[in-house]
């Protein structure tokens, strides 16, 4: 059991039989009153998330997650099929898990993958990747950072917009969390 003075952001509990993920946790102490804990909480199942008030020094069910690094290998339909690198097993994991990182998925790319008994809950992409632009309008000369930005289709076949001198071939920096544009990738 783990009390409300132990919370830290990431930790998984279970409430009233459903497992959660902290996202936030703040602890008030209001001038009238018991202190309380305010919680901002993700549902491993559905993803939704909950934001409770919980009493002070109220315990709850600690939930133990696994942490494995996979490797990345091949996508066959809505399947990505990834390898333990401990144990060399195939694991495949739908499209559904991986939602819009998936498009951001490389051959041969860690990534961490999270257990809950045998159920996969949850897949973290390196935080940047560096990935070539297959397709994009020609920029104009005189264009600039500052000007604008226009789509690109990159190697895995996202499309993300990216600032208009960029061409087609270069390699570039994203963000995996936002798909944001980062920058040219280091030679």
């Amino acid at each position: 059991m783990i009390s409300t003075n132990q919370f830290k952001n990431g930790l998984a509990i279970e409430i009233d039989g459903v497992t959660y993920i902290i996202e936030e946790f703040q602890h008030v102490k209001p001038g009238k009153g018991g202190a309380f804990v305010r919680i901002k909480l993700r549902n491993l199942r559905t993803g939704n998330i909950l934001e409770r008030n919980l009493r002070a020094g109220e315990k709850f069910q600690e939930i133990f997650i696994e942490e494995k690094k996979l490797q990345y290998q091949y996508r066959s339909g809505d399947e990505y099929h990834f390898m333990d690198l401990g144990s060399y097993e195939d694991t495949s994991i739908p499209a559904s898990v991986l939602g819009k990182q998936a498009g951001f998925l490389k051959e041969q790319m860690e990534v961490s993958v999270q257990y809950h008994g045998s159920d996969i809950i949850g897949v973290t992409l390196p935080i940047f990747v560096e990935l070539t632009i297959s397709e994009v309008e020609p920029g104009l000369r005189g264009d600039t950072s500052k000007a604008g930005t226009k789509p690109a289709r990159l190697e895995t076949g996202v499309v993300i917009n990216v600032p208009l001198f960029v061409e087609r071939g270069e390699r570039i920096r994203v963000d995996t969390r936002s798909g944001e544009y980062i920058g040219r990738a280091q030679a």
